[in-house]
């Protein structure tokens, strides 16, 4: 039989809203002796509250749902991390959900999260769901994006400084006496930390006074192999081959090894390599790989944290942009000798 707040109260000597209040950690009035003595009977009768009814009642379910743009990339196990820990540390759960990059899906998302009570949602988003941001906007439902920019729009953000990222990755090249440096990017679609890092490549050539040549630049279709292809067919041109390639994101990263390898080359003898992301692999690698290293915990933490104050009405409810700033690691792919290696 099915224990209900009625059989605390019965069992404590107290009224149901006593221990309805208990519950929700507003003590009140009550003494010691009384929440005690609440607390241990639903510890002994194994009382379980309904959830649900709960937040029908309050309005309020504290669950947060988080929508990311692509789940295979490891990049976000550790902005999961950062939105979890801090969820668990104020009371709230968690709902995890993946877009695929797909506008349709992420709208369908999004619907199902305000059907089931979700207090707020955090996003990594297509953004290509104007309207759908827009109406989030103008409900005032709690929503904070992260990593990307929702262009036109002036809503919280959490992101990362790409154009410094990319910087410090081609001008470490550049210091080691690359002259010919290859730029990775998928398409980018309006996909800010994509136009980020193009910019940022373009910069540090720019700062180096050297001229960018657009031949050098590979903006790719995010599909299976269309990377590793690429690189075989630059690589092949013996007279124009470059002599270092910074590659932007870490999946595109694997794709590149593999187009390396399949053409008999290696790195970083022949050629030199700095990729963006830090993950549990880039040290395992060989040579482990030079990476630009992003703060994702950190990222999921502010994010959560900005979503549980828009959520409790705690603070400034004005938008806010949080940037976060990169650093390099440094590693052998670069062509940087072991006992010379430091971290930027």
């Amino acid at each position: 039989m099915k224990v209900t707040i009625a059989d605390v109260a019965k069992h404590a000597g107290v009224s149901k809203s006593t221990v309805s209040r208990i519950l929700n950690g507003n003590y009140g009035q009550n003494t010691q002796e009384t929440i005690d003595k609440v607390l241990k009977v639903i510890k002994e009768l194994d009382y379980r509250p309904n959830m649900l009814a709960q937040g029908l009642k309050s309005m309020k379910t504290n669950v947060i749902g988080i929508i990311l743009s692509n789940l295979k990339n490891p990049f976000w196990a550790r902005v999961l991390e950062g939105v979890e820990d801090t969820c668990r540390l104020n009371g709230y759960s968690l709902m995890i959900c993946n877009s695929n990059e797909d506008p349709l899906l992420e709208e369908e998302l999004v619907k199902g999260f305000q059907m089931k009570q979700v207090d707020g949602i955090i996003m990594n988003p297509t953004v290509k769901n104007d309207f759908l941001y827009k109406s989030l906007v103008e409900k005032q439902f709690p929503f904070v994006t992260i990593n990307r920019k929702i262009f036109g729009l002036d809503v919280d953000l959490v992101t990362m400084d790409n154009v410094a990222g990319a910087v410090a990755g081609v001008e470490h090249l550049l210091r080691h006496g690359k002259k010919s440096i290859a730029l990775f990017v998928y398409t980018p679609d309006y996909v800010s930390p994509r136009l980020d890092r193009i910019e940022g490549y373009k910069k540090a050539l720019s700062n180096k006074g050297m001229k960018v040549e657009d031949s050098l630049i590979h903006i790719i279709e995010e599909k299976n192999g269309l990377v590793k292809e690429t690189v075989k067919r630059i690589l092949s041109d013996d007279q124009n081959r470059p002599d270092a390639i910074f590659s932007t994101n870490n999946m595109m990263t694997l794709e590149i090894l593999e187009g390396i390898k399949e053409v008999g080359l290696n790195v970083p003898d022949d050629i030199s390599l700095v990729g963006y992301d830090e993950t549990v692999w880039s040290m395992h690698l060989n040579p482990p790989l030079t990476t630009v290293n992003q703060p994702s915990y950190e990222m999921g933490e502010i994010a959560a944290k900005r979503l549980i104050e828009l959520i409790e009405k705690d603070g400034d409810k004005h938008p806010t942009t949080n940037i976060l700033q990169p650093n390099l690691i440094v590693r052998e792919s670069c062509g940087v000798k072991k006992e010379e290696i430091f971290s930027e």
